[in-house]
């Protein structure tokens, strides 16, 4: 028997294991189970005492001056039809009340689901005539955050829409599809491994109860989809850009996923 021969029978049942591993992983990945909705719990309840006590007291959260911010852009006027977000929606207080807890939503005209931060661009373009906020940006977070505050404490109640229903299919797949050179889905930390530690920090549920929220490892406000990307990269894989369907699609499946539970924007997380 050549050299060569010899080299392939003994890499075979390494090929064949590595083959089998990865099927019985996509099986494990596809069958998991999801945390049954008695035993959900925000990654506000692992915060330590200070991180806690900084959410608690609108004094003390960072996020509130983006709150602030918001506030003041909700009564500026903008574009071409020289409205404000107050002119046409009153006062925020009153009005907004759990919408941010009903996000995303199905828009007609799209003919798909978007996210708060899309609703108040698709506003912006529609009613104002101006121009959207880019992703990420001090205004779209700022607004995005200052609605948030108006249905905090809300029960997060994704709309009964027969529309939306494969879209959440959609942020269900991607949510336990495996990703990236390290092969992890979403499922196999959030879902099959939450509560034990990584890194000294324990694994949370990955439920989105407080966008936008202030975390202290980026010193600053960011979105959602902010955090998906961060996930991502994390994996080794490459990112969904900002507004991608993908981001819209799992920010929609995480809502559902918890559904019923408060709403806590703006959170700060470690």
């Amino acid at each position: 028997m050549s050299a060569a021969a010899i080299l392939r029978r003994l890499a075979l049942p390494v090929i064949l294991a590595g083959v089998l591993a990865g099927t019985l992983g996509n099986l494990l990945v596809t069958a998991h189970a999801e945390i049954p909705l008695n035993e959900r719990r925000s990654a506000y309840e692992d915060m330590s005492a200070d991180n806690k006590a900084m959410q608690d007291d609108d004094t003390a959260n960072p996020a509130m001056l983006s709150v602030l911010d918001g506030e003041a852009l909700w009564q500026a006027k903008a574009g071409g039809a020289g409205k404000s977000c107050a002119d046409c929606h009153g006062d925020a207080k009153d009005k907004m009340k759990g919408v941010a807890a009903r996000y995303p939503a199905f828009d007609a005209t799209s003919g798909r689901p978007v996210d708060l931060e899309q609703r108040i661009n698709l506003c912006r373009e529609r009613q104002q005539n101006a121009t959207p906020f880019s992703f990420e940006s001090k205004e779209l977070l700022a607004l995005t955050a200052y609605l948030g505050l108006q249905s905090r404490g809300e029960p997060i109640a994704p709309p009964d829409d027969p529309r939306l229903k494969p879209f959440i299919e959609q942020g269900r797949a991607v949510y336990t599809q495996r990703q990236g050179q390290l092969n992890l889905a979403c499922s196999q930390c959030h879902d099959d491994n939450w509560g034990k530690s990584l890194a000294g920090n324990k694994v949370p549920q990955a439920h989105p109860t407080g966008y936008p929220i202030y975390r202290l490892e980026w010193q600053s406000v960011g979105s959602l989809q902010r955090r998906l990307r961060n996930c991502m990269i994390g994996r080794r894989a490459e990112p969904y850009p900002y507004g991608a369907a993908e981001h819209v699609n799992m920010e929609l499946y995480l809502m559902w996923r918890a559904r019923g539970m408060k709403l806590e924007t703006p959170a700060v997380r470690p």
